[in-house]
């Protein structure tokens, strides 16, 4: 990699130090998350594949899931409740090809889309998500705000999904970072438990051993 010319600009190298810093903060994240999704995404499949059996499925019928979520909780802790194992099998069943599930988005992102029963509802807030690039947070806003079925009801489209893009604002790394299913994957405490500092330091050293594996 070929080194920019030394800047005595003392206020430009901040500049370059914070930007590349920034730069990386935003890809450990990425590389977080990507792992995340993927890693969901298979404990989904093993949760249907096993489900198709045959003698498995009759041996543990309704009680696969609960079971699951017991013995799974008590080898690794938190992340694998009832009502995350539901979700991790539902994704897999969403998006049966794992190249479906597009790597742009989080798995707070999967989580609320996969809260919509209506494939056609669910495929146009996905689409609209990673069009707008819309956070968590603005998704849930714009569900809650049922600008499908105003879209849909509507014959100015266009001047809703104009209304629909004010207010976006990307969510900084840190934020990324502090979502509590990322911080769950981690297996880091919950971050009231932690300064501030205490939080930065512990993610930052989660996330080298991380990419490091």
């Amino acid at each position: 990699m070929q080194l920019t010319q030394p800047n005595n600009d003392y206020k430009s190298l901040v500049e370059q130090i914070s930007v590349s810093y920034e730069q990386g903060r935003t890809k450990a994240t990425q590389a977080v998350n990507t792992a995340m999704v993927e890693t969901y995404w298979q404990i989904g499949q093993y949760i249907v594949e096993f489900e198709q059996g045959g003698k498995a499925k009759a041996g543990y019928g309704k009680n696969l899931l609960p079971k699951l979520s017991k013995d799974l909780s008590l080898a690794h802790g938190k992340g694998f409740s009832l009502s995350n194992l539901k979700r991790m099998r539902q994704f897999y069943v969403v998006f049966p090809i794992g190249a479906e599930a597009p790597h742009q988005l989080n798995w707070t992102h999967f989580v609320e889309l996969l809260k919509i029963n209506d494939p056609l509802e669910r495929s146009f807030y996905l689409k609209q998500t990673i069009l707008e690039n819309w956070s968590t947070t603005q998704l849930i806003r714009q569900k809650s705000s049922s600008l499908f079925l105003r879209l849909a009801a509507s014959k100015n489209k266009e001047g809703i999904l104009q209304l629909a893009k004010q207010g976006q604002k990307l969510e900084n790394p840190a934020d990324l970072i502090r979502e509590p299913y990322v911080l769950e994957f981690l297996k880091i405490p919950e971050p009231y438990h932690l300064s501030e500092t205490d939080l930065e330091k512990r993610l930052i050293d989660h996330l080298q051993n991380f990419l490091r594996k």
